[in-house]
C-alpha cells in the first residue's frame, strides 16, 4: 500500500468513525511521518484517547491492530522518502541570542517540507487547471486568511488572470458571492480558528454548481469536506497563530503554474503592466 493510499483510507473512513476515533484519525493525518516512531501509549497520551480505541481505529481501517498499521506506514514512508522526498536541511541551533530566529526558521522549514511531502500533486494540478480556465477567480477568507486571499488574488492578476478578493466590508461574503457564475472559481483560505462565514460561503457557492478550492491545514478540516479540491498546507507556529511560510509557497506555486499554463496570456499581460509602469515613470 502506497503512502497516499493509507492516508486516503483514513480520510474516507473519517466521517464514519466515532468522535474519539476521529481524534485519532486527525492525529495520524497531521503527524503521519512520526507514527513509526511512536508507541500506542504515546499516541494515547497525546490524543487523550484510550489504547483500546486506537486498536479499534486500526481495525476499522482493515488492519489487525496498531502494530500492523504502524508497520504499513513505516514501509510506505520509507519508500516515499527514497523515491520522492528531498528535504530542505534544518539549521543548527546553537547558543546565543539568535536561537529564536533559528528555531522559528526550522519550524517554517519543517512546514514547507511536510507540505511538499503531503500535498496531493494531482489535486494541485487539477486546481490550477480550474483557475487557469476560469472566467474569473474569487478569493476569500476572514481574519489572517483575508490577507492570504488578497496575496493570491494579487499574484494571479500579475500573470493575467482576472482575480479579485472578497472584502467583507459594506456587503457580506454571501452578498458578494451573488456575482459569481458557474464559469468562475472560488478559492477559500481556512485555518484555525475556522471562520463559520467562510465555510457557509463555500457551501452556498458549491450548491450553485461553482467550483470551490480550499487551501487549509488538514484534509479533515470543515473547508476540506465541502470543497471540490482541498490543498493541505502545514501551518504550525510557535505562537497561537498560523505560519505563512508553506502557505506562501503554495500561493506562489499556484500563480507560477497558472502562468505556465497560459504562457502567451501571461507574457502579454506582463508587457501591458510594464508599459503602464513606464508611463508612470515618464509622467
Amino acid at each position: 500500500m502506497r503512502y497516499k493510499q493509507v492516508k486516503k483510507r483514513i480520510e474516507e473512513k473519517f466521517n464514519d468513525l466515532p468522535k474519539n476515533q476521529q481524534k485519532i484519525a486527525d492525529f495520524f493525518l497531521i503527524n503521519f511521518d512520526r507514527i513509526p516512531f511512536l508507541s500506542v501509549q504515546e499516541i494515547s497520551e497525546s490524543t487523550k484517547v484510550s489504547v483500546a480505541s486506537i486498536v479499534r481505529f486500526a481495525q476499522n481501517l482493515g488492519f489487525s491492530g496498531f502494530s500492523e498499521i504502524r508497520d504499513e506506514i513505516s514501509e510506505c514512508l520509507q519508500s516515499e522518502i527514497n523515491n520522492n522526498k528531498e528535504l530542505f536541511p534544518l539549521i543548527e541551533v546553537g547558543d546565543g541570542d539568535q536561537n529564536i530566529l533559528r528555531e522559528v526558521a526550522n519550524l517554517d522549514i519543517s512546514n514547507i517540507n511536510d507540505t511538499l511531502f503531503m500535498i496531493d500533486h494531482a489535486h494541485f494540478s487539477e486546481a490550477v487547471s480550474y483557475i487557469a480556465s476560469a472566467s474569473e477567480v474569487y478569493t476569500a477568507g476572514l481574519g489572517i486568511s483575508y490577507l492570504l486571499a488578497e496575496v493570491l488574488g494579487y499574484q494571479l492578476t500579475q500573470v493575467g488572470i482576472d482575480a479579485r478578493s472578497f472584502r467583507n466590508g459594506w456587503a457580506s461574503l454571501q452578498e458578494e458571492s451573488l456575482f459569481i457564475t458557474e464559469k468562475d472559481v472560488l478559492i477559500i483560505f481556512s485555518f484555525p480558528p475556522y471562520s463559520f462565514e467562510t465555510i457557509e460561503l463555500a457551501r452556498s457557492v458549491k450548491k450553485r454548481g461553482i467550483k470551490v478550492i480550499a487551501i487549509t491545514n488538514k484534509t479533515t478540516s470543515p473547508a476540506a469536506s465541502i470543497s471540490d479540491i482541498a490543498l493541505t498546507v502545514k501551518s504550525e507556529n510557535m505562537l497561537y497563530t498560523n505560519s505563512f511560510a508553506a502557505i506562501s509557497v503554495i500561493i506562489n506555486a499556484i500563480a507560477t503554474e497558472a502562468a505556465r499554463l497560459n504562457k502567451k496570456k501571461a507574457k502579454e499581460w506582463l508587457k501591458k503592466l510594464s508599459e503602464v509602469e513606464q508611463g508612470r515613470l515618464i509622467n
